[in-house]
């Protein structure tokens, strides 16, 4: 007797997922199934608890990105499921050398960002990892974790920049130490401490959202500024109703 290849599931169901075969009725529901359940095959036994379903849905969901890609290699993935299974076929975006076509490849990244990307690449900055990448973006982790599985980070200097201070705490730091370490002109400075009295800096977006400030210099800070929310550092006032020494 002849016996089918065990492919041969996952091909009829590429075949259906790309509409060159139509798919099959439905079989009948039958007394004592819940919707959407169709008995065994005779002669087949269905253990409790069996994952193999799941695997070759994996497997189908996959193969089938795969068609796709090969059909249109610039193709936008949709989901992190897309991205997930991207990665799996070996595909990759090098964070600093991609090109907005394969930064907007990625669901959810905009032209806006994109070009962000771009800027921050052609200035000769580097991002070294997930934190950096959000913090340019002012996106959610969640947003940076779904790209994950696709981003190499790789250093392309001849060595990794010597130990840095830590990142300023804008919305903390004093004035001294914000004009010593930000570079900023007298006007810009009095802006900057003018918005932080009013409500601490969220992320890099509001900062130039607030500020104005040129794309350029706000790059340059990336990684080395910190958004903590908290009181600017400075004397501190004695609590109402006391006096000092007292």
């Amino acid at each position: 007797m002849v016996r089918r290849h065990w492919l041969d599931p996952l091909a009829r169901r590429l075949l259906i997922a790309t509409g060159q075969i139509p798919a099959p009725a439905a079989p009948p529901r039958e007394a004592g199934l819940p919707a959407g359940a169709h008995p065994a095959p005779a002669g087949v036994s269905v253990e409790p608890g069996a994952g193999a379903g799941l695997r070759v849905d994996e497997e189908v969901e996959r193969e089938l990105l795969a068609l796709k890609l090969r059909r249109q290699p610039g193709l936008r993935l949709r989901t992190v499921e897309e991205v997930r299974h991207a990665a799996a076929l070996g595909w990759r975006l090098d964070v600093n050398r991609a090109t907005a076509a394969d930064w907007l490849r990625l669901p959810g990244c905009t032209a806006d960002q994109a070009q962000l990307l771009l800027r921050t690449q052609a200035a000769g900055l580097q991002l070294c990892g997930p934190d950096d990448l959000q913090q340019l973006l002012g996106v959610s982790e969640q947003q940076i974790t779904g790209w994950l599985p696709l981003l190499d980070f790789r250093w392309y200097a001849e060595a990794a920049p010597a130990t840095l201070p830590p990142p300023l705490a804008i919305n903390q730091a004093p004035e001294q130490e914000l004009a010593r370490r930000l570079g900023l002109t007298a006007e810009r400075l009095r802006r900057l401490l003018q918005e932080r009295a009013r409500r601490p800096f969220q992320d890099l977006a509001d900062l130039q959202q607030r500020l104005q400030l040129p794309p350029a210099l706000l790059e340059s800070w990336i990684g080395r500024i910190s958004f903590q929310a908290g009181p600017a550092a400075g004397p501190q006032l004695p609590a109402p109703g006391r006096r000092p020494g007292r």
